[in-house]
């Protein structure tokens, strides 16, 4: 009763202040000196005047109609919901806008002082080779070196290691491709089971042979498929040291387009694998193929335990450089690190392939094709000399005066003699795959310490070049479609892993475990490996076969769909109120899927609910580890919808059309957009029904702007369109934080209006071709033919404007590009940024590529960032010593350009390449279509072009605080707001719809996994059920693994639309999980093979550094 006074008081006293409007009004007009000049005889002039005047006021009297009748609908809704939660609805203002009621939870950002220093910390002492000062100063000149091509000619002493022999290590190795010119089971019938066959078969007849081998994947399908003798006599060679396992990834991943989620993972299975069949745990990396090496590898093998690693493909100026030098082992440090490098051979060959005679020793090399001098031949057997003329003409190139060869071979058929020809040479065959083990044992140094006379080493390895201006920089964006499909795969996995523990230890919990669907761990431990494999740096990367890229897809699709329904089983029983009443129907899924792929290289289509007068239920989840307000689109099959929260109480719906084309809508399904806000790592549950109270439903409005072009416009009777024949002028979006302002021509950005200050932000696609003459690009390199050339499509666009209460979007349809940017209308990280999309279809170009270009006013000169694998921001320069296709750099999740006030963030949510050519200026990569091969192994072109939507996130900043020594380091981060919009980008509300029309399903209630909150800097990057005995079945013990961000606080950060807190580095993990004990907490190594302290049920505390990742077992009581 109190509040229905309540309700009363308001009304009434926002009536008076209408009348009292209306007053002042008829004052004002009254008062009109215009009406007293001449009495009652009015001239014609006054006359029109005093008709002007009555026209005024009658529109105020409109739009104060409308007001009167917002407040109207507002009491009536306050008073039929009395004793609930009162719904307030948005309303539309005379100036156009949409205006929202104001949040009824308030939100608050808190960062720790302490927690701001990271950033603006000096990154320790500073390293001995910087490789963005390293680009800087080499001269990239391409000299001749003679035998030794890209390098230079050696002499050398006869005598010169009399005092200190040689070693020289043979590493017999098989480079096995998971995919590339074959696809992975044909490799495995034709090549890969026979080597491995031959190579158990050849260790044994000789105990001096060794091997090694990396890839997991061939590894395990090899296992299953032979005797459990075999088996016994190849844990015998690993354990005797003959065989050795390096890396023991599922694939050799490559470092620049794949996340550190998807590394991390395909690393965690194969030393899983390894771990449980054969009880060997890698101590050394090795990356001897991918096109490039990120800093984000060394971090994750120590964090595994890996002491040591190899990698390979670098630009050849820097190998010459570094062999010059004597820096071509070294300590490879993060920017941000102060201690704890990882131990880094790099071998000096820039070969395109590997072969049986190629020598790619850290120490040196000489061409792979060159003949020995007959007076330094050792007896190596069937031939293979030139190891020895690699390593004794370029002892001078290592710091570590021990030299390696790596030969790859079909077979382990190695056994060098310890016959030399000089005594001051020692000939050795070693299981190492690194010369930091073998090489710092007669030193005394423990495998993963700073050995003497070693460098250290920060920054990363790309771009990669073979020789001449080949840059490696094409397949950063090669098959995009393929890389969109992979992260929506990651992101469903992530999903999948974390429902699927919580559910699992829910149902133990509670004693229905018999009930739950056990078998869906097999359905994540397939997903796990499909993803793993497709890491690979022939898969990921866009480089393989057109039959093979099918059986990748294909995999990738299967693996998707059974993911769907493991986070649909795992909802179902999580979201129930009577836990009892759960049943598992494989053949009748409780929750539907939010869309579906009807093949593997098509668009994802959105589930249709069919509404009925009677409710149906929709299931949310929140993937992200904090509270998310967002807004929520689903598609119905009626305009007459109302939507309940889970409470019953009614929510405000904007109700948008389903296009098919630019005119065209879709009959008889309609867009419903909810803004509602979901728990951390949460289910919620909302009911749809048809209903003709639409007084909760909100209009969106839309404009076609069809510049001169004849086009049929087929509107529904429920939207009106408003269609603009002619070209129109500029025009403007807006929410409550931003005002973006576009072209009335061609619908593209132009500006953006920020925090009171107007800032230059245009848009403009463009095309590059490529060379007429000798090589040109194809899926590996990017060779342009000059500056690009802006995209000229036949006709001009149509654009078509919607405007609505919860967003507002400007699509664009060009010929080959269909551009939406959408602004939602949203009080947290959503209502922040620019949503951006690109509908790219250029199957009709030839040697093509389109890209897209974003202009600022930002004075970034010559700088730029990119991101490492998700994980890390790297500074990029723009050298104009090096031809234009050097200057692009891969870009998994953003990129970014600032001056002393702004910040621009381009977040994406698939791996492209990026670069700023000129001050002010973002450029992508958007599809490449090239139609030949450019001589590097693969011998086709890309024509396999697919539909690809490129999706993205614009984001500007105000930087607070800037100075030019904070901006010089080569160290930068993102800010909390910037990480957590990759977030919301990458990690999307998954909507399920139950199935079940008739009767109504049990209960339904939300799920808060968390009985706290999580703090803002930490991610929980997965929560992974580890495998029992029987590797189909789950066992009791899951992987926590957290990652504590690095953040810039010098940007601005306000609307949020969260609680957000950071807390120093602590986190307490014994009470986090809402009605689950935690019985026991250890932390391990990354991949969980070595326990790094003792289990503690009570102990529950922990804390983590900045940029830190790290892995606890624990177990739920």
């Amino acid at each position: 009763m109190k509040l229905k006074k309540q309700v009363t008081v308001c009304g009434a006293a926002i009536f008076c202040v209408a009348v009292f409007s209306l007053y002042l009004m008829l004052d004002r007009v009254q008062h009109d000196p215009a009406r007293h000049q001449s009495g009652g005889n009015f001239p014609r002039s006054q006359i029109s005047v005093l008709q002007n005047r009555i026209e005024q006021l009658e529109q105020l009297l409109e739009e104060n109609h409308e007001i009167i009748s917002h407040i109207k609908e507002s009491v009536l809704e306050l008073t039929a919901h009395a004793e609930g939660q009162p719904l307030l609805l948005p309303y539309h203002t005379p100036n156009g806008s949409w205006v929202l009621p104001p949040e009824s939870r308030p939100s608050f950002f808190s960062i720790s002082p302490q927690d701001c220093q990271f950033a603006l910390g000096s990154g320790g002492q500073k390293p001995d080779l910087q490789m963005l000062a390293v680009a800087s100063v080499l001269p990239f000149d391409n000299q001749d070196g003679g035998v030794w091509k890209q390098g230079f000619d050696i002499t050398y002493e006869p005598h010169e290691w009399d005092t200190e022999p040689l070693q020289v290590f043979v590493v017999p190795h098989s480079h096995n491709d998971p995919g590339w010119i074959k696809t992975f089971e044909k490799y495995y019938a034709d090549q890969t089971q026979h080597i491995l066959n031959s190579m158990v078969l050849k260790l044994r007849e000789d105990p001096r042979r060794r091997f090694i081998w990396s890839e997991i994947s061939f590894f395990s399908k090899w296992w299953d498929n032979i005797s459990t003798q075999k088996r016994a006599a190849v844990r015998r060679l690993v354990g005797n040291g003959q065989l050795e396992m390096v890396t023991g990834g599922w694939v050799m991943p490559d470092e620049a387009n794949s996340h550190y989620f998807a590394m991390i993972d395909q690393l965690i299975e194969g030393h899983q694998w390894l771990e449980k069949n054969i009880g060997v745990t890698p101590r050394s990396g090795w990356a001897v193929d991918p096109f490039g090496h990120s800093a984000t590898m060394p971090y994750l093998l120590r964090r595994a335990n890996l002491t040591s690693m190899l990698i390979q493909r670098v630009h050849y100026a820097i190998k010459k450089h570094f062999a010059a030098t004597h820096n071509l082992e070294f300590m490879w440090r993060q920017t941000w690190a102060t201690m704890c490098p990882t131990p880094a051979a790099l071998t000096p060959r820039s070969a395109a392939s590997l072969t049986s005679s190629a020598c790619l020793g850290a120490g040196s090399t000489v061409h792979g094709r060159c003949p020995p001098e007959p007076s330094l031949r050792p007896t190596w057997p069937n031939g293979h000399t030139s190891c020895w003329t690699s390593t004794a003409r370029r002892p001078s190139c290592s710091a570590a005066r021990c030299c390696w060869c790596l030969w790859e071979t079909t077979s382990a058929t190695t056994s060098p003699r310890s016959g030399t020809p000089s005594s001051s040479t020692t000939s050795a065959s070693s299981t190492s795959s690194t010369p930091t083990p073998a090489c710092t044992c007669r030193t005394g140094i423990v495998p993963g310490m700073k050995p003497p006379g070693f460098p250290v080493l920060s920054g990363d390895f790309f771009s990669y070049a073979d020789r001449e201006d080949h840059y490696w920089t094409g397949y950063y964006t090669s098959r995009p479609f393929y890389k969109s499909l992979d992260r929506v795969l990651e992101a469903h996995l992530r999903g999948a892993e974390v429902l699927y523990s919580l559910a699992l230890s829910h149902a133990r919990h509670a004693g229905l475990d018999s009930r739950y669907p056990l078998s869906d761990y097999a359905l994540l431990t397939e997903a796990r490996r499909a993803l793993g494999l497709f890491q690979h740096h022939d898969a990921i990367t866009g480089t393989a076969k057109e039959a093979v890229v099918v059986d990748y897809g294909v995999r990738l699709l299967h693996s998707l769909v059974n993911l769907k329904r493991v986070i649909s089983n795992a909802a179902h029983y999580l979201v129930l109120g009577d836990k009892e009443a759960y049943r598992y129907d494989p053949a009748g899924p409780f929750l539907g899927m939010d869309d579906m792929r009807l093949n593997q290289d098509s668009l994802p289509e959105k589930t249709v609910i069919k509404l009925d007068t009677s409710p149906r239920f929709v299931v949310l989840f929140n993937p992200l580890e904090q509270e998310r307000l967002s807004v929520v689109s689903l598609l119905v099959s009626s305009p007459r919808v109302r939507v309940l929260s889970e409470e019953g109480q009614p929510l405000a719906v904007q109700l948008s059309a389903q296009w098919s084309s630019a005119t065209d809508m879709v009959p008889d399904v309609y867009q419903v957009s909810i803004m509602t806000r979901l728990p951390a790592l949460g289910l919620s549950v909302l009911q749809l029904y048809k209903s003709f109270d639409s007084h909760t439903t909100l209009m969106s409005s839309v404009h076609l702007h069809l510049h001169g072009r004849d086009l049929p416009v087929r509107p529904r009777e429920v939207f009106p369109v408003r269609v603009v024949p002619a070209t129109s002028d500029d025009f403007c979006l807006d929410n409550q934080h931003m005002q973006a302002c576009f072209s009335g021509l061609t619908g593209l950005l132009q500006s953006v209006r920020w925090a009171g200050e107007e800032h230059k932000l245009s848009s403009e696609f463009l095309i590059y071709g490529t060379r007429s003459a000798k090589d040109k690009s194809g899926a590996y390199l990017f060779l342009p033919d000059g500056d690009a050339k802006p995209y000229a499509p036949k006709e001009p666009p149509v654009v078509r404007v919607t405007e609505g209460p919860f967003f507002s979007e400007v699509a664009s349809y060009y010929q080959h590009v269909q551009q939406v940017v959408r602004l939602y209308n949203v009080p947290g990280v959503e209502g922040l940024s620019l949503d951006l999309s690109c509908l790219v279809d250029i199957r009709d170009h030839v040697n093509k590529e389109m890209a897209l270009r974003l202009s600022t006013s930002i004075a970034s000169e010559d700088t730029f960032f990119t991101d490492l694998n998700g994980f890390q921001i790297q500074p990029r320069r723009f050298l104009k010593k090096l031809p234009l296709q050097a200057n692009f750099y891969p870009m998994p999740a953003m990129a970014y350009i600032q001056d002393k006030q702004s910040r621009l963030t381009l977040h994406t949510a698939q791996a492209l390449g990026v670069s700023s050519l000129r001050s002010g200026q973002l450029e992508v990569i958007l599809d490449r279509r090239l139609m030949q091969d450019d001589n590097r192994g693969l011998g086709q072109g890309l024509k396999d072009n697919k539909r690809t939507c490129n999706r993205f996130r614009l984001l500007l900043e105000r930087r607070t605080t800037a100075n030019k020594v904070q901006d010089s380091r080569p160290i930068s981060f993102p800010s909390l707001l910037s990480h957590m919009t990759s977030m919301h980008l990458n990690a999307e509300v998954l909507a399920m719809p139950v199935t079940q029309e008739k009767p109504a399903p049990p209960a339904l209630r939300s799920f808060q996994p968390f009985s706290g909150t999580v703090p803002c800097d930490f991610h929980i990057l997965n929560l992974r059920t580890l495998q029992a005995e029987d590797e189909s079945l789950p066992s009791a013990e899951m992987a926590l693994i957290l990652h504590r961000k690095g953040f810039d606080c010098g940007l601005e950060a306000k609307h949020l639309g969260f609680n957000c807190t950071t807390s120093q580095g602590k986190f307490s993990l014994g009470s986090l999980f809402h009605g689950l004990e935690l019985g026991f907490l250890q932390p391990t190594s990354l991949t969980l093979m070595y326990p790094l302290g003792a289990a503690s049920p009570n102990s529950t505390v922990i804390h983590m550094d900045p940029m830190e990742i790290a892995t606890f077992r624990i177990h739920f009581g």
